[in-house]
């Protein structure tokens, strides 16, 4: 009887400890990479491209479907201030969102462009676009953005709110237009990481254990229309979302355990 519960006991075990809710688990992000804090895919491509957020190098990686590294991208003008999300735009070109703030202290935020035609290199200089908070603004902490007709959309990390900031995708400086602010319910609120549909009708705004699905809004009322929670059943460090498709989504958690996984979510 021993022999035959210990067993049974163990498997028991595991499968506690790999359950991950609703999220079907894609890869195993290589161990190198502890805190990935973002994810983008371009168009035509399989690979994942991920960054780690602060303290960690001005790299851009590369992951294959094992999500093993595959590139390596040293940004040479650039310093890994506190890198928090990625965006991408319809000619295969990368932002890389510089606007952690944890301590409420920066004055100044950067978004650095990568562009598609230097992807195959392992060094590059990207195009820099850097923003201000609106005058007499409180200093904020961001981790979140996407890019929609040209404009960045920069969302605030707060527990019972967000204010969303409006940017333009142009080189050079720039002062954030302030569009919308909105109160969750409950808690356990903080934005982590954002994205945008390619039809434009669907976003998607990533927390450790839920997304909120925005639709149904009309132009930048986005949480004039239809707020859903959706549940993961599973909780982690989730940094990083990205659209598949309009019907499903991507999603990185940093090395914890069992953690550190690509995912894939059905909206």
């Amino acid at each position: 009887m021993t022999f035959t519960l210990k067993p049974l006991f163990i498997l028991s075990l595991l499968f506690f400890s790999c359950n991950t809710g609703n999220l079907e688990v894609l890869a195993d992000i290589d161990r190198s990479l502890e805190e990935v804090s973002a994810v983008a895919i371009i168009e035509n491509s399989n690979l994942y491209w991920v960054i780690e957020d602060a303290g960690n190098d001005n790299n851009l990686f590369a992951l294959n479907s094992k999500g093993n590294i595959e590139k390596t991208i040293t940004i040479t003008n650039a310093k890994n201030k506190d890198w928090e999300d990625l965006a991408t735009d319809s000619e295969g070109n990368i932002y890389i969102g510089d606007f952690g703030n944890n301590n409420h202290k920066r004055k100044e935020f950067v978004i650095y462009k990568v562009l598609n035609t230097n992807l195959s290199q392992e060094k590059t200089e990207a195009e820099i676009i850097t923003f201000k908070l609106p005058k007499n603004g409180k200093s904020q902490d961001f981790e979140s953005f996407f890019l929609w007709n040209n404009y960045f959309y920069v969302f605030s990390k707060n527990e019972k709110y967000t204010d969303v900031f409006k940017i333009e995708n142009k080189t050079g400086d720039h002062v954030a237009e302030l569009i919308a602010t909105h109160k969750f319910k409950g808690k356990n609120n903080k934005i982590t990481s954002a994205d945008i549909s390619k039809d434009g009708k669907t976003i998607i705004l990533l927390n450790h254990d839920k997304v909120w699905k925005l639709s149904n809004f009309k132009a930048e009322d986005f949480f004039g229309g239809e707020i859903e929670a959706l549940d993961f059943k599973h909780d982690s460090q989730k940094e990083g979302v990205y659209f598949l498709n309009n019907k499903t989504i991507i999603i990185t958690d940093e090395t914890n355990k069992h953690d550190g996984n690509i995912y894939k979510f059905n909206l």
